[in-house]
């Protein structure tokens, strides 16, 4: 326990909900003080700024450049020492970090799944609800993807924004939309969980890595926020966050990529599924491995083994596909930028 005065500064992206999870985050930093008897006790404060993804809200995410998109700006300041910590929707955070850049802390996950949300004042709950034809929005081709092997009958277009952004889209009255799909973490924390109309769970749809939890980046050599951050850390979350992250990052997937996961934690015993399923849902692998975990390290090395079992069952095929077709569609888009710009 830190016995310092320091006033350590919690940054994040200026959204609602990356504002609600950083107040979140710093809540449980202050409960650990709460009962000190102690002259000097840490203090803590709170700093949002806008990311590249918060800007650029026209191009879908596929052509950005991944997740890095999120968090680059942050990690500039927390490199320069001008915040201290940094909070996290941990799906969005790169399976590869800065160097001098560590995750110190990963918070209690909420439930991971993703759900449906349909158009205000509609009668629909459920995806087989929607007519023939329906446009569902969702900015993610791991949803798409996977949604297109038992729904080839809807359409799935791209939606950008923050979630109240998107939630005004959808709610539009000349808006397209009949329904968009979200992560219900968000919506719980923003106190819309009552706009949720049905979950879609494995094996319908497998939830993107880290989906739900929170992570606390901090520079390597700060040991006082190591030391905070690790007592707010929750053990299952963890080890099932670094099992999925660890799968993800030998599979060199980033946000564009169709990778969907879920997993578990009983006493030491890990399951965890994953899948890879090309952007018109014509190619799915999919495979499970449970072993039985005792710290963070082994907790990896079940996530590479996975991802290792499923690039040799036929995710290298589907992922060699992506890749080229993301090239061809940057190329396109960078043609198409050209064309206006002269």
């Amino acid at each position: 326990m830190s016995n310092s005065s320091r006033t350590f500064v919690l940054a994040s992206r200026g959204s609602q909900l990356a504002q609600i999870q950083t107040n979140l985050a710093m809540d449980n930093m202050k409960s650990l003080f709460a009962s000190s008897k102690a002259d000097a006790i840490p203090k803590f404060t709170t700093s949002f700024m806008s990311t590249a993804g918060d800007k650029n809200q026209s191009q879908a995410l596929y052509l950005l450049g991944g997740k890095a998109l999120w968090t680059k700006e942050l990690e500039v300041a927390l490199i320069e020492r001008e915040v201290d910590m940094l909070v996290h929707s941990f799906k969005d955070v790169p399976t590869v970090l800065p160097e001098g850049c560590i995750i110190a802390g990963i918070m209690e996950r909420e439930d991971p799944v993703d759900s449906l949300v349909v158009k205000k004042g509609s009668p629909w709950k459920t995806l087989d609800d929607l007519p023939n034809g329906s446009i569902v929005g969702t900015s993610s081709v791991r949803r798409v993807a996977q949604l297109k092997r038992k729904y080839p009958e809807l359409v799935f277009q791209d939606v950008r924004g923050n979630l109240n952004t998107r939630m005004a889209k959808l709610d539009a009255p000349e808006g397209p939309y009949a329904a968009i799909v979200l992560a219900k973490a968000g919506m719980v924390r923003l106190g819309m969980g009552n706009r949720l109309t049905s979950d879609l769970a494995p094996p319908l749809l497998y939830h993107a890595v880290s989906q739900g939890a929170l992570a606390i980046e901090i520079r390597s050599n700060d040991e006082e926020s190591l030391k905070i951050c690790q007592q707010i850390t929750h053990r299952e979350t963890a080890l099932c966050c670094l099992a999925e992250r660890a799968c993800l990052r030998k599979l060199e997937g980033g946000c564009s990529v169709p990778v969907g996961i879920g997993s578990s934690l009983d006493g030491n015993v890990l399951t965890i599924t994953g899948c890879v399923t090309a952007l018109d849902g014509s190619k799915h692998v999919e495979h499970t491995i449970t072993e039985t975990v005792a710290s963070e390290e082994q907790a990896e090395v079940v996530g590479t083994k996975l991802a290792i079992t499923l690039i040799e069952t036929g995710a290298k095929e589907i992922l060699d596909d992506i890749t080229v077709d993301r090239e061809m569609k940057i190329k396109l888009a960078q043609e198409k930028d050209e064309k206006i710009a002269t």
